[in-house]
């Protein structure tokens, strides 16, 4: 009766590294982390960034939409994520002025403004992009 439940810890051992691998992120992943009202009467967002691509990027900027709410838009803005070392996160932060978060319903990741890939090409930034919330703030992309 050991040995069966020996031999499922040793296979489940042996496939856990496999596991993990399956989970690492193939290309960009950013996750609104939180959203806090900030002093000056604005909302700061803290996005989570991981460069799960094979290559360094230099510099990544995205162009976001921010509806309100209410779901209408409120603005267009450019989230400038900057140098994404490869397979390391990265936190950025950014402050929205003139509202406060919970006066923010969604958030678009309408497409990429700038990327800085080198031999690579501004496409690495775009291909397999996947993002997420933490936060009551609904993200899009």
């Amino acid at each position: 009766m050991i040995r069966p439940v020996l031999f499922a810890a040793i296979v489940l051992s042996i496939a856990a590294p496999a596991f993990a691998q399956d989970a690492t992120p193939q290309g960009l992943s950013i996750e609104l982390n939180a959203a806090t009202n900030a002093e000056s009467g604005g909302c700061t967002f803290s996005f989570l960034i991981e460069n799960g691509t094979e290559t360094e990027i230099d510099s990544a900027v995205f162009e976001a939409v921010l509806f309100d709410d209410a779901g209408q838009v409120d603005r267009l803005t450019l989230f400038d994520f900057g140098a994404l070392p490869q397979g390391r996160p990265r936190v950025r932060q950014f402050t929205v002025p003139g509202r406060a978060c919970e006066d923010f319903g969604r958030v678009l990741f309408n497409g990429v403004h700038a990327c800085d890939a080198g031999d690579a090409g501004p496409a690495v930034c775009a291909a397999g992009l996947t993002v997420g919330t933490r936060t009551e703030i609904e993200v899009i992309g």
